[in-house]
């Protein structure tokens, strides 16, 4: 099954359509069968889901994913594991045993954005309000 990892330097990336990168691994019967890096190609409504889709991806691994990009990736059938922290080498032997749980999202919807919260950052805790 092909994932990819939203990756910021060694780690998942809290933000899934603002990380650097997308780690690509292909995990095959608990192996790790390839491994590649590939630029995000830009945040834009649609553009990502549809990108990873056209590569053949299957799952996304992201700290936080929004209800929008959400109804994007499960269009494409593209499963979502969220809430996911921690080292790309951790989390790939975790997908490796087949035991990665996605939680909820770290990201909670922002200001502007129709929701009635009054907030302009994520409620992560490297961050500060």
């Amino acid at each position: 099954m092909l994932i990819a990892i939203a990756t910021d330097g060694g780690y998942v990336s809290a933000h899934f359509g603002r990380c650097e990168a997308y780690t690509m691994v292909d995990i095959q019967n608990r192996k790790l069968d390839s491994m590649d890096k590939v630029d995000n190609p830009g945040h834009a409504p649609g553009a990502i889901p549809e990108f990873l889709h056209k590569k053949g991806v299957k799952k996304i691994v992201c700290g936080g994913i929004g209800a929008r990009a959400t109804e994007m990736f499960e269009q494409y059938g593209i499963e979502i594991s969220a809430g996911i922290e921690g080292t790309i080498e951790n989390v790939i032997q975790l997908l490796k045993e087949g035991s990665l749980t996605g939680k909820e999202s770290l990201c909670m919807p922002g200001a502007g954005r129709g929701y009635g919260i009054e907030k302009t950052v994520c409620n992560h805790a490297h961050e500060e309000s």
